[in-house]
């Protein structure tokens, strides 16, 4: 299944190849590296006119050729963003998760569902799920993040929505809510290849995502609506990610495939891999 993000009035790529990508948000062009990009750029002119540049590797460091503001807001999937330059080469949302984000509301739908979203970032998920009537608890190691999701619940009107801002370990949180007896009817998430908690807590996808799916399992209400798990940077085919979920869930219809962006000549950008089931 390829899941694909189209353009929007505040967002479009522009073009993509040589290990790079030329994006739009709101008035605002960048450039920056993208792996999957190993084809040919289409309107090399184009590149020309971004006004900001990441060069280096994940972690290297943008060139701006004109100043810029340092943030901006810009309306995409249905709610607000603010948009940054930030390290890692990130801006303060994936696009590819557009196509995630209307899944979601399609099986919220209205109803005060409670939905847990981990590794939740600058909120973009949790958001489409409060927004479509969900109770949401986010769940993030960053106090950066957090910040910045609440940020844009705020511009998106979505302050006053029932939403938990929880800045923890994913899975620490979650053991910790095995232990409460706590239920969730929903459960996202999008987990890095590596990284820490706020605490230090150490996080290896290869050991520590079957472990969080494990303790999931545990957290689901009797009747659950979903599950959802995007990645990027874990280097995962979706199969892998399908495998996953129906070694813990064998009586779900497990789908998987591809995130995409559709670039402005039509080609399809891989932005990720995505595993889910719903009820």
């Amino acid at each position: 299944m390829t899941l694909i993000s189209e353009p929007e009035k505040d967002y479009e790529l522009i073009d993509s190849g040589e290990g790079e990508k030329l994006e739009r948000y709101g008035n605002i062009i960048l450039a920056r590296p993208d792996p999957q990009a190993i084809w040919p750029k289409t309107i090399p002119e184009e590149w020309k006119k971004a006004m900001a540049v990441f060069s280096g590797p994940d972690k290297g460091k943008w060139r701006e050729k004109t100043k810029l503001p340092a943030s901006w807001l810009i309306d995409f999937g249905g709610m607000s963003f603010n948009i940054r330059l930030s390290a890692f080469k990130h801006t303060g949302i994936f696009p590819e998760h557009k196509p995630s984000w209307s899944w979601i509301s399609e099986r919220v739908n209205k109803r005060q569902i409670s939905v847990l979203n981990l590794f939740g970032y600058t909120g973009g998920a949790t958001l489409a799920a409060a927004k479509a009537g969900a109770k949401v608890a986010h769940v993030d190691g960053s106090k950066v993040a957090i910040s910045s999701a609440k940020e844009n619940a705020k511009v998106s009107g979505l302050d006053k929505k029932p939403i938990r801002w929880i800045l923890d370990d994913a899975l620490t949180f979650v053991k910790r809510e095995v232990r409460r007896g706590s239920k969730y009817d929903g459960i996202i998430m999008d987990p890095p290849s590596y990284g820490h908690g706020p605490k230090g807590e150490m996080w290896q996808i290869e050991k520590s995502l079957p472990e969080l799916i494990g303790a999931c399992r545990e957290i689901l209400s009797v009747k659950p609506t979903f599950f959802l798990i995007n990645g990027y940077a874990s280097g995962y085919s979706a199969i892998s990610y399908g495998n996953l979920l129906a070694g813990y869930f064998k009586d779900k219809e497990i789908e998987t495939g591809e995130l995409t962006i559709r670039e402005n000549s039509g080609r399809l950008l891989p932005a990720g891999i995505f595993g889910r089931w719903n009820t």
